[in-house]
Formats: structure tokens, C-alpha cells, sequence
């Protein structure tokens, strides 16, 4: 399957028709490779967002001391892909009962969040949090959050494109390549062509 490149800088699709969106799930390397296989999201980015220090690192960002989530940025064409589409994916493809928890991996880095660009993000967040709390897909209560989006920090350069880079290493053999079978049965209509 052909992956669209981890940067933000777009293919040949008009970059002005573009839009942001930008969701935290825990562990960077898993929510890149879910949404770069989705048609219509054109350039996803690893990085961090909501911290109170400026350009921090990985090691930094790991001891859960800047406030900052692991999260990815996306630019997606809403003529190909609707922002709520985009929602729908985010909220099957991790756990948003879990407080700053995916899994193994623990810290206020590995929250769940979504960070609205426009005050159309933010009512949209808002309804589908609510609709997918009153469809009880979750047993336990939603702890996502839905804030502004703040200063976007990239993550360093060996963090983009991870899984597409590093299929066979453990993390992702283990981890990122079940759910990623998951979701690609889960939502294999909105699957970029192969």
C-alpha cells in the first residue's frame, strides 16, 4: 500500500483547500500509521501539542513533565474526508476511558486529546464525544480531551513515517501491526487505494 510521507508537506493535492486536524491517542507511532492509510488524509506529522515548554524533546516530553502530549497533525482534502469521518476513526482506533494510559504506555504524554483548529472543530468534537458516549461503545466513562490547539512542536525526524520505516522492529510488529489489521477490517472503505 502506497503511505502518504509523514511531513506536512502536501502531494499534488491544492494545499489551499486543505485543513488541520490534530488528535492525541496515546503513543505517536500508532496514530500515524492508522490516519496515513486513510483517503483523503494527504501529510500526517508525530509531534507534541497543550506543553508549557518551548521546542521540547522526546526525552523531555517523556517524563511527563512538560505537559505535552505525543500527538500527530494531520492535513486532510475535505473533499475526500470529512472532519467528522476523521473524528469517527479517532474514536475506535484507541482507548478515551484510559487517563494518560494506551495500553503499556503511561504518562500525561500518552492522554487522549483533541485539539480543534476552528470553532466548527470544536462543536464537532463536542457532538461526536457525546454521541459516542451515548452509544456506550466504551463501558467506562470518555476522559478525552477537547481543547485548542496550541503551538505545534514536530518530533525529531527518527519519530516520522515510524512504523513505515520500522515494520519488523518489536513495538510495531507487536503493537502497531494488530491494530492497524483491526482497522483496516474495521474501516477498509475509508482505505487508500493499494
Amino acid at each position: 500500500m502506497t503511505v502518504s510521507s509523514s511531513t506536512l508537506t502536501p502531494d499534488k493535492t491544492n494545499a489551499s483547500s486543505l485543513e488541520t486536524a490534530t488528535f492525541a491517542t496515546g503513543c505517536f507511532w500508532c496514530t500515524e500509521a492508522v490516519f496515513q492509510r486513510i483517503e483523503g488524509v494527504v501529510a500526517v506529522e508525530s509531534g507534541y501539542i497543550s506543553g508549557k515548554v518551548k521546542n521540547p524533546t522526546y526525552e523531555q516530553v517523556c517524563t511527563g513533565s512538560t505537559g505535552h502530549a505525543e500527538a500527530i497533525q494531520i492535513k486532510f482534502d475535505p473533499a475526500k474526508i470529512s472532519y467528522d469521518e476523521l473524528l469517527t476513526v479517532f474514536w475506535h482506533t484507541h482507548d478515551p476511558t484510559t487517563l494518560n494510559r494506551q495500553g503499556n504506555d503511561t504518562g500525561t504524554q500518552y492522554r487522549s486529546g483533541i485539539f480543534y483548529h476552528t470553532a466548527a472543530q470544536k462543536d464537532a468534537a463536542e457532538k461526536s464525544k457525546q454521541k459516542i458516549t451515548a452509544e456506550n461503545v466504551w463501558s467506562n466513562p470518555i476522559v478525552t480531551e477537547i481543547t485548542a490547539a496550541s503551538t505545534w512542536y514536530p518530533a525529531e525526524a527518527y519519530h516520522q513515517d515510524y512504523f513505515n520505516q520500522h515494520p519488523n522492529q518489536g513495538y510495531c510488529a507487536a503493537v502497531i501491526n494488530p491494530k492497524l489489521q483491526k482497522f483496516r477490517k474495521q474501516f477498509k472503505e475509508k482505505l487508500k487505494a493499494e
